[in-house]
């Protein structure tokens, strides 16, 4: 087994089914630890390095490929993935190469300062629409994949058009097996259900 496919990847949370989370059904995998602290962030419980578990890029790209006939794509949201950026430039790498799915990453980085990271050239190599830019609670927007005004989608392949990414639903409640409830999208932050991979 190569070292590639043990590297390990932090997550806060795990949802194999999506609308609100970019274009078409997706999974969505949001990473645990962000020490960006964006005021009035809707995942504050992602910032903690130390929470969250631990799974190795294998583990996570076999749950994606199992649910790839059901899929449009995959979105990486955080937490902020850049800062596991050797693990998601690996992660995107193996779902570019072993699947048909799309990939989205939101990043609180900018574009530029992605670039510029070791790793991030690599990630963005391998992934079809970036929404980046720190979430400025005064400039709150809330719609087409954008928390505030100051972010930016930014389409790195010609997979979607514009009006597709914008069109997304700005809010979604789903009901877990447990009972436990899911609300997530631009218009209602995000209450986490923790579902296995």
């Amino acid at each position: 087994m190569s070292a590639a496919s043990q590297l390990e990847i932090r997550l806060h949370a795990f949802v194999p089914l999506s609308r609100a989370n970019g274009p078409g059904p997706r999974s969505v995998l949001w990473l645990q630890g962000c020490t960006l602290a964006c005021p009035e962030c809707f995942n504050p419980e992602t910032h903690d390095r130390d929470g969250g578990r631990s799974a190795t890029v294998d583990a996570v790209v076999s749950r994606i490929r199992a649910l790839e006939p059901q899929l449009e794509g995959v979105t990486v949201s955080g937490g902020e993935p850049i800062q596991q950026a050797e693990a998601l430039g690996e992660l995107c790498r193996r779902i570019r190469a072993t699947t048909s799915l799309s990939i989205l990453v939101f990043s609180g980085y900018t574009l530029q300062a992605i670039e510029r990271t070791a790793s991030g050239p690599d990630v963005l190599a391998h992934i079809d629409v970036l929404v980046a830019g720190r979430y400025l609670h005064e400039t709150r927007l809330g719609s087409g994949l954008l928390g505030s005004s100051n972010q930016t989608a930014h389409l790195l392949t010609d997979r979607y058009t514009r009006e597709e990414v914008a069109s997304t639903p700005e809010i979604e409640i789903q009901i877990g097996p447990s009972g436990d409830v899911l609300v997530t999208g631009m218009s209602g932050g995000a209450g986490l259900i923790d579902y296995s991979l």
